[in-house]
């Protein structure tokens, strides 16, 4: 099996086996990443099916094949945001002065899930908060980056992470996880 570099540099001589062996090798991974941000299975695929015709589009414009990875994750990040925003009728973002400063501790409890239990706890937030769990939690984004990403302030990306972590501390507890 090809390395991911001899991967990256097939796909930019248009090699449909090195075009096929990358969408392999990367379906898994971003499947996932699509399945958090999306509200269905569905909705994912057709994220993932997205994101991956614009890899293939803009494959030559990466100079550093060594960092592939990150390139195609943050691609797939920002479909998944370009969908969201595509689909909302209504923007759910409240900026708020006052942000109540909460413990990340008892995220901690995560650990006690399934993958399944999370991805499911995570999807029944409301979008906004989904968006910002998402980025921040789990993608590793800053506040002043998902504020620029989603067109937001940073202090409503604040908000909007507090605000999710409560409504998943309800959530877990009526999953039945102890806080």
């Amino acid at each position: 099996m090809r390395n991911e570099v001899e991967l990256v540099l097939g796909c930019q001589r248009n090699d449909p086996r090195a075009q096929a062996a990358f969408y392999n090798l990367y379906k898994g991974r971003l499947l996932g990443v699509c399945r958090r941000y999306a509200r269905t299975v569905m909705e994912a695929e057709d994220i993932f099916q997205e994101a991956f015709i614009k890899i293939f589009n803009k494959i030559n414009d990466l100079q550093k094949p060594e960092s592939v990875e990150y390139w195609v994750k943050s691609l797939v990040v920002r479909t998944a945001i370009d969908h969201y925003r595509q689909n909302t009728n209504e923007r759910q973002f409240v900026d708020y002065e006052a942000i109540e400063n909460q413990s990340d501790a008892d995220i901690g409890v995560i650990s006690q899930l399934s993958h399944e239990e999370i991805v499911g706890a995570i999807n029944q937030l409301p979008d906004g908060y989904r968006m910002v769990v998402n980025m921040y939690l789990i993608d590793g984004y800053e506040h002043n980056e998902i504020a620029k990403i989603l067109q937001i302030s940073e202090g409503t990306s604040k908000s909007q992470l507090s605000r999710a972590k409560v409504h998943l501390r309800k959530t877990l507890q009526e999953m039945g996880v102890v806080l």
